[in-house]
């Protein structure tokens, strides 16, 4: 009887298991919500993540353990363990397991988050979850790309040969709400590049690019695409050196207000996560690091800064003012005495509908001075936040800042039949491959970092100190979830006089507890 009340009980849990991955219809979902997604959403799915283990096995529900705010540094052992994560996902008949690594070099030693009224800085903190992952699909390294973050749900992006994923966690859904049990995992919005409306897809919206104040940006010296043996010589060269884009992140007082400020942390850092990685693919040709420095949040608006609808004259006030509060006491090393991090290049964020050329709404969502980086007054960008697709707008105009030209405009590597758009092309459209640079793109940026004009990115900022919990394994996770960890989502600490070599139990009937060797021989 007991092994039949065993087997029924297995059953039940294989099943429930496995509709947990199953998509949700949004039919249930809240009336409110439902109009904010579909608001610019022409599709989407539901799905549950799942933690696992390197071989999908079920752990937990749980995308981030709950941890102590007491820390220390790291040892391997536990670097090791805290650092990789794996979790499972399915959506549009298709089942993720995600292989992902801690990106560690995000923020600098000296990251600081400032919080700005209409007189400056009202206060400031250096705090940081370890919650920013980058990595690539279980068996797939080679040809899919993921850059998620776990502070509160997953946000990110999956990237495989076909198809950009975007994925964040289902919003407006409470732990007493009656359309979903946290118990079994908490639901998350899923949906395709492909599938976003056409403003925030870019199919009619365009980047715009400012030159300096000499020339308009048509008439700025772009780098011409080295050819033979030159531009092996220089490829090799570049390749070489590792860069660091020591990166200042701002955010407008309406970001504040959409996002709210008990998010907005950890959305910019995702958004950031994916430019990072964006900037670490190989078809870019160079080593380059996207780190942020420094992020400011404005509550209010500041006097020497104008953001509005016009994205050049926006621009302009933004270059100069990151510029006044450029901390030039120091070369990214160490820290000045006034605590003010050093950054090369400054990153607007704004929820604004920027235009070029007008104060009206249109379809611009970014603009950049082209070669501009390293130039205190020029290495700076404009970009209109849409959600997570706003990362391969920033990398875009990022990579205006490098000498990038669009693709297809005074060089050749524009769309080539059916061949996929690349990021630095002028419209993306749903058939873009975001993840990936041109040829040309190539080119430009291995011109411009030989050309010595990238000389402020040779300096490696200070590794923040990677940051763990500073109590042993069995207090951060209690027996019944180390049980888990080791013989699956049905184990559970055995309570029952059990000698203590035996501390997993597979269930338990009656207060008799089926051990893990009993179940398995």
């Amino acid at each position: 009887i007991q092994l039949w009340l065993m087997f029924i009980l297995l059953l039940v849990v294989s099943c429930y298991i496995f509709f947990s991955f199953m998509p949700i219809s949004w039919t249930g979902l809240p009336c409110d919500y439902k109009e904010e997604f579909l608001s610019y959403l022409e599709h989407y799915q539901l799905t549950v993540p799942i933690r696992v283990d390197q071989n999908g096995a079920f752990v937990s529900f749980t995308v981030k353990d709950d941890e102590p705010s007491s820390r220390r540094k790291r040892s391997t052992d536990l670097y090791d363990q805290a650092s990789k994560l794996f979790f499972k996902l399915s959506a549009y008949g298709k089942h993720f397991h995600l292989n992902l690594i801690l990106n560690t070099d995000l923020v600098s030693k000296h990251f600081t988050v400032e919080y700005w009224g209409k007189d400056g800085p009202k206060w400031k903190h250096d705090l940081l979850d370890d919650c920013h992952y980058t990595g690539y699909l279980q068996d797939q390294h080679s040809t899919t790309k993921v850059a998620l973050s776990n502070c509160n749900g997953l946000h990110g992006v999956i990237a495989t040969e076909d198809e950009e994923y975007f994925i964040e966690p289902l919003r407006n859904i409470t732990e007493n709400s009656n359309h979903f049990s946290y118990e079994s995992g908490r639901p998350h919005v899923i949906y395709k590049k492909s599938a976003m409306h056409q403003r925030h897809l870019y199919d009619h919206a365009h980047c715009g690019v400012s030159g300096n104040k000499e020339s308009p940006w048509w008439a700025v010296t772009l780098p011409a695409a080295p050819t033979g043996l030159e531009h092996h010589r220089r490829q090799k060269r570049s390749v070489s050196i590792e860069r660091f884009v020591e990166t200042l992140v701002v955010a407008d007082k309406m970001m504040v207000g959409y996002h709210g400020r008990k998010d907005i942390e950890h959305y910019i850092l995702s958004v950031m996560n994916i430019v990072a990685k964006l900037y670490r693919d190989s078809s870019l040709g160079n080593v380059v690091n996207i780190i942020v420095t420094r992020l400011i949040v404005l509550t209010e608006d500041q006097p020497n800064l104008e953001i509005n609808h016009h994205a050049d004259k926006s621009l302009d006030s933004f270059c100069k003012w990151q510029k006044s509060i450029l901390s030039h006491q120091s070369d990214g090393n160490t820290i000045p005495e006034n605590g003010i991090a050093h950054h090369d290049n400054a990153v607007l964020i704004t929820r604004y509908d920027i235009c070029t050329y007008k104060n009206k709404p249109c379809g611009t969502l970014g603009l950049a001075s082209v070669s501009g980086m390293c130039e205190p007054e020029r290495s700076c960008s404009i970009n209109e936040d849409i959600g997570l697709g706003s990362a391969f707008t920033i990398a875009h105009e990022i990579g205006h800042n490098f000498g990038m030209n669009h693709d297809g405009i005074g060089n050749s590597c524009g769309t080539k039949g059916h061949e996929a758009a690349k990021l630095m092309a002028a419209h993306i459209t749903a058939n873009t491959n975001p993840f990936s640079w041109s040829a040309c793109s190539r080119d430009y940026i291995t011109s411009f970092l030989d050309s010595g004009r990238g000389t402020c990115l040779d300096n490696e900022p200070p590794k923040r100190d990677f940051l763990y919990p500073a109590v042993a394994p069995g207090q951060v996770y209690d027996a019944d979830e180390q049980c888990r960890f080791q013989y699956g989502a049905t184990s559970r600490q055995c309570k029952y006089g059990v000698r203590k070599q035996s501390l997993c139990c597979i269930f338990c009937l009656s207060h008799l507890c089926i051990l893990y060797s009993q179940m398995f021989g």
